[in-house]
């Protein structure tokens, strides 16, 4: 992602129709569970993880930094890898290695596993495309084009990866504003969105989730400063969420996730916390406190200093995963993935949200950036 460099952008105000956020008390709770992970460069040690995916077998797969110097050369043997852990978090090996080449990173971000075919497809910053590994972990091929760098954002290129119940892949253009639909293999079949703040436009769509209840889109729409929410076909149907640090308000949401119960789970990667709404955009609940050091600076060790490793502390928020009642959290800047039991999600009864006629559209800058380290391939299967 890249590192804050915050600007001001007019904040506008819309007719569509923006839901409140409410403050009320509700059954669901996240309570920590464990660790995966831990800082550093050697093998099983992680820095800046961007993306978690958690495959059929309970292993955590996660994107692991992106290799630069010092002086902001290429290092590509330092990260630029898919890690996997088992459950208890053992160290199981690597997918990929740093490079250009075919089946190679320059900055691993977010992954997610074809239910249907059990591939592994993962964004190549970069390299500006995505990258498909078979079940095994061998490489299959490449596809995409995504915009490139664009002011004010250090990071570019593919996002979110999410599919739908036919098998089309959603993969997030961050600097294109926009979703591009594919087929597996590959063919770009259409988009969705523009560069705006307008219903339906974006300014960085960093998270991307498919519900498997309604099949409705969620966007963490990361400078806007809001989750938007689409039908099926792409259409807007609201948004929640505008700048700021109460409860529902975001400062560059990144990951988000949608549970079989529709609940929605936002990584406010600034504000170091997870947000939990319903699928009206209901805030529900909150877990997560911001550690004490700054976010590294670039030219400085991708860790913040001290760290600050008490469970439910966090240096920002930022890639995350669901599975069977757990929600998988990045702490960016310190080296780990921290791995939340939910509970109280099926007990959760929403009430219908307060809705606004007009909305203001918080608009904010910055993001995070990768760099450093080093570390070995390691084969392993991505279902093992």
């Amino acid at each position: 992602m890249g590192l804050v460099k915050n600007f001001a952008i007019a904040v506008a105000s819309t007719g569509f129709l923006t839901l409140a956020a409410s403050a009320e008390a509700s059954a669901l709770s996240l309570k920590y569970d464990s660790q995966i992970g831990s800082p550093g460069f050697a093998p099983g040690q992680l820095f800046v993880p961007q993306g978690i995916t958690v495959n059929s077998a309970g292993n955590i797969l996660v994107s692991n930094g992106r290799g630069v110097n010092p002086d902001g050369t290429p290092n590509f043997s330092v990260g630029n890898r898919v890690e996997i852990f088992s459950p208890q978090n053992e160290y199981l090996g690597a997918i990929g290695e740093g490079g250009t080449g075919p089946g190679q990173f320059d900055e691993p971000s977010a992954l997610e596993i074809d239910p249907q075919t059990g591939n592994l497809y993962v964004g190549d910053v970069f390299n500006n495309r995505v990258n498909v590994y078979d079940p095994n972990g061998n490489f299959i091929n490449s596809f995409g084009s995504f915009g490139g760098l664009i002011p004010g954002r250090a990071f570019f290129g593919p996002s979110g990866v999410t599919f739908d119940k036919q098998g089309f892949v959603y993969i997030g253009d961050f600097s294109g504003d926009k979703i591009n639909k594919y087929t597996k293999d590959g063919v770009l079949v259409g988009s969705i969105g523009s560069s705006g703040t307008a219903p339906g436009q974006f300014q960085g769509p960093a998270g991307l989730r498919i519900s498997p209840v309604s099949g409705n889109i969620y966007v963490s729409d990361q400078f806007n400063n809001r989750v938007q929410v689409l039908d099926p076909e792409g259409k807007p149907l609201f948004t929640f969420g505008k700048q700021g640090t109460g409860d529902g308000e975001f400062n560059q949401p990144i990951g988000i996730e949608v549970d079989e119960f529709e609940n929605i789970y936002v990584a406010d990667s600034i504000n170091s916390r997870v947000q939990v709404f319903d699928k009206n955009g209901k805030f529900l609940t909150s877990y997560g406190t911001p550690a004490a050091a700054p976010p590294p600076q670039l030219g400085e060790p991708p860790f913040g200093n001290p760290l600050d490793l008490t469970p439910g502390v966090f240096n920002w928020t930022a890639g995350t995963s669901y599975k069977d009642g757990k929600l998988y959290v990045g702490d960016f800047f310190q080296g780990r993935v921290q791995v939340l039991s939910i509970e109280g999600a099926a007990t959760s009864t929403p009430e219908p949200a307060s809705i606004l006629g007009l909305g203001l559209l918080g608009v904010g800058a910055g993001v995070v950036k990768l760099r450093k380290n080093r570390q070995q391939k390691f084969t392993v299967g991505i279902n093992q």
